[in-house]
């Protein structure tokens, strides 16, 4: 079953949204955002309206206030099942009314309420929040304003009562009838180099000399027809931080969140690279084939198709893994297939085998169950001494997030897991979920990002020696003591960022005194330690930033959703939430106008908000599982064998196709045909398992020469062909995809090292002959290990 994301009106009935209005605050690395949405009743009969819109998952959303006809009435933050109560005794008692709330079932779906608005009546409601920003991988901070909510699949066994139950028809992109704005200032004391966006912008303006500090707009006429996101470059971010915030001295209650000052560290651990990653593993890549997978990733001209990129990705991820490991390929929709029954070595008769099935992987199995292939993953028994290294790619539209979260959580013990979002709407509660809480990475692929790129890195993350003993202490003065909100900290990567958060109780020192912070860490039995001094002054800040940021840090491990949170961490989680006032799934906000002097009169009609969506959720109905592969696609050109295999999603025996070994692997025709003019790729799924190339016709189409000039090209009389072969096409890498070095590194280094073991003694003639023979100016030191 599929929901739509928004209540749609029709078109013949007046929308009351007119207008959304954003102002955005970034400080350093921490983004504060104030919205507010403009309603007006231009009908003649009091109305109720309904507006479901996404939010970041790590947003901290702390105050909900309406002004109506110019009177400011401020929302209480309740336990959602009062609240909800409140709402509905003042709906029925003829009383003017607003409600949000967070969605019981995903973090990052609200819904807000207004009931009773007169006739001629407008109303303003403003909500704020705080966020941490992500840190990419070229140094850019990201905000994303999230604007498109697309259809979200119901899994079987889910509940029906969800913010997103609302059956009603999806309105297109082009359709959406209220405008939006947004102003965004920016600051840094390392100064400010750039400001990107996917979205037209005003000019910089640079509110000082120093270039510390700036402001943007965002061009008018915008519709809010897709995700806002900028990029925003300092001219330096690895920089360790601490900041101190004031509490509320005044807060009365012994062990009340607010009353001590806060603080949040950041750090960028300088994590060494490994000299010999590691070369076991179970890796099992769940791939989203839902009809979604056959949008674009996003409205841009020529933006790849999602199944596409997926499987670019897929097969740059096959030629990258380790000889020796364990792999599996999982696609899933509303049923699901596996490559293999269970598990299988890394070899090259199973590479090529799931090479040939990744070609002809279609967006075809329906809605987005991916619970089931989840669970089926799990049972599986451990493979000794390969740890499990779950990568999950989707799209992102699931109704119930947490419970896709807890299963994840529950097995977190026996893997990492690795997350990317595809395309705008991706939903940032089951991206960012499931990675947190099986210590792995998340990724969103949307505008001109490359899934490939992203996925790579993480694999290559993936690959590193684990880190261990992770331990954060704090030195302070006597009578001071810190107490930890963050989750323990289990897994670092390399250029990631930790940031953590605590409580300092006790009696603060005189001004001059410090404060130190000590990260301490294991890798490869060798230990490091990265410390960072603060000055213990807190300074005040009346919207408490650190205080919410800390407070949504914690509910994240402890929050599971208004079914699925235990009854101990409810109570946690609504103590916690209402001393903030850090809105959480057991809670919402609740504001009655009591200033009107008279019941509002007349029945009460329904008008529901337009949201916008990037597809039309037929693209995720049932009827679009097992559709027809393109004609041309339809059967495998290479030779097969019959071969029975159990369906581990249905349970019988069935006849399955499965190529036998061949060389060369795959035809030029079925290259083009699949891949078209990206010599790239193609030249990547020529690759063997174990880093080679052969010679071959297919290889010389690549390199734009003939067989017979390739072969009378080899340097060295009796040369094995493969290593002529493997150092012309490292040379072509480099020489002809440098910019996207970040995609085939691994597997150009497993090709270095095969040559280093197969040829090593006519290796300088070999490279320099390619070098000479292809034209190329890239330096021969590269193929040094």
């Amino acid at each position: 079953m599929v929901l739509p994301g928004g209540l749609l009106t029709r078109k013949e009935e007046p929308v009351p949204l007119k207008s959304i209005g954003v102002t955005l605050s970034i400080r350093e690395f921490v983004a504060g955002v104030s919205a507010t949405l403009n309603y007006e009743n231009e009908e003649e009969v009091p109305l109720e309206t309904f507006f479901v819109f996404p939010m970041d998952d790590d947003s901290a959303v702390y105050s909900f206030e309406a002004v109506v006809d110019g009177k400011k009435i401020k929302a209480e933050l309740q336990e959602k099942k009062k609240a909800h109560s409140i709402y509905e005794s003042a709906i029925s008692n003829r009383r003017q009314a607003f409600l949000l709330e967070e969605d019981k079932y995903s973090r990052d779906v609200f819904c807000c309420n207004v009931g009773n608005l007169n006739p001629g009546s407008k109303v303003a409601l403003t909500l704020k929040y705080v966020q941490e920003l992500p840190l990419e991988a070229d140094g850019a901070l990201r905000y994303v304003l999230p604007a498109v909510l697309n259809p979200r699949y119901r899994g079987s066994g889910s509940f029906e009562d969800s913010c997103l139950d609302m059956k009603t028809p999806i309105v297109p992109l082009e359709d959406l009838p209220y405008t939006f704005s947004m102003v965004a200032t920016i600051s840094s004391q390392h100064g400010i180099e750039r400001i990107q966006s996917n979205c037209p912008f005003s000019p910089i303006e640079y509110l000082g000399e120093d270039k510390t500090s700036a402001q943007v707009s965002l061009a008018e006429g915008h519709k809010f027809d897709r995700d806002v996101e900028l990029l925003i470059y300092y001219s330096e971010v690895h920089t360790p931080t601490v900041a101190v915030e004031m509490g509320q001295p005044k807060d009365n209650r012994v062990d009340g969140f607010m009353k001590d000052p806060s603080a949040m560290v950041c750090f960028y651990p300088n994590i060494p690279e490994a000299p010999s990653p590691v070369i076991c593993g179970e890796f099992v890549f769940l791939m989203d084939r839902s009809g979604s997978m056959q949008c674009p990733i996003s409205k841009q001209d020529q933006s790849q198709l999602r199944i596409e990129a997926a499987k670019e990705t897929l097969i740059l991820l096959l030629k990258s893994l380790p000889l020796g490991c364990y792999f599996n390929v999982y696609g899933f929709g509303s049923s699901y297939e596996a490559f293999f029954p269970n598990s299988v070595k890394y070899s090259q008769q199973t590479m090529e085998e799931a090479l040939k099935r990744v070609k002809l992987m279609q967006a075809d199995l329906g809605g987005t169950e991916i619970l089931t292939p989840l669970q089926i993953i799990y049972r599986e028994p451990s493979i000794e001494g390969h740890p499990l290294q779950l990568f999950v790619f989707t799209d992102g539209e699931v109704t119930d997030t947490f419970n896709v979260i807890n299963e994840v959580k529950r097995n977190r013990l026996r893997h990492r897991c690795f997350s990317f979002g595809i395309g705008e709407g991706a939903s940032t509660s089951l991206i960012k979920g499931i990675a947190r809480v099986a210590g792995g990475t998340s990724e969103f692929i949307t505008g001109k990002d490359r899934m490939q790129f992203k996925a790579l890195r993480a694999l290559k993350r993936a690959l590193q020696p684990a880190v261990d003993d992770v331990s954060v202490s704090w030195n302070l003065p006597h009578g001071l003591s810190a107490k930890m909100l963050s989750p323990e900290q289990t897994v670092l990567y390399k250029g990631q960022r930790l940031i953590v958060y605590a409580l300092l109780s006790g009696t603060m020192p005189p001004a001059e005194a410090t404060g130190e912070v000590d990260l301490k860490y294991t890798l490869q039995g060798k230990s490091f330690e990265n410390k960072v001094t603060f000055a213990l002054q807190p300074k005040p800040d009346d919207n408490f930033t650190i205080h919410r940021l800390a407070a949504k840090s914690f509910l994240q491990t402890k929050d599971m959703g208004f079914r699925d949170t235990s009854a101990k961490d409810k109570k946690d989680v609504l103590k916690i939430s209402i001393d903030c006032g850090v809105i959480s799934s057991q809670t919402a906000f609740i504001a009655v106008n009591k200033n009107l002097n008279k019941p509002v009169q007349g029945p009460l009609t329904r008008r529901d908000v337009p949201r916008p969506t990037l597809f039309s959720a037929a693209l995720m109905m049932p009827q679009y599982e097992g559709c027809a592969l393109p004609k041309a696609m339809s059967s495998c050109p290479l030779p097969t064998t019959q071969s029975t295999r159990t369906s581990r999603y249905k349970g019988t025996s069935y006849q399955q196709d499965v190529c036998r070994p061949c060389r060369p692997m795959v035809s030029k025709d079925l290259c083009a045909l699949v891949f078209g003019d990206n010599h790239l790729v193609q030249l990547i799924s020529l690759q063997n398992a174990d880093g080679s190339w052969y010679l071959d016709e297919n290889l010389a189409v690549i390199l734009g020469k003939s067989l017979e000039d390739l072969l009378a090209a080899v340097p060295v009389k009796d040369a094995d062909s493969s290593s002529w072969a493997t150092v012309l096409a490292v040379v072509w890498l480099h020489s002809n995809a440098k910019q996207m070095k970040g995609e085939w590194e691994l597997l150009e280094k497993k090709a270095r090292t095969w040559i280093h073991i197969h040829a090593a003694s006519i290796m300088q003639e070999l490279v320099k002959a390619a070098i000479a023979f292809t034209k190329s100016s890239m330096d021969p030191s590269i193929f040094a290990l």
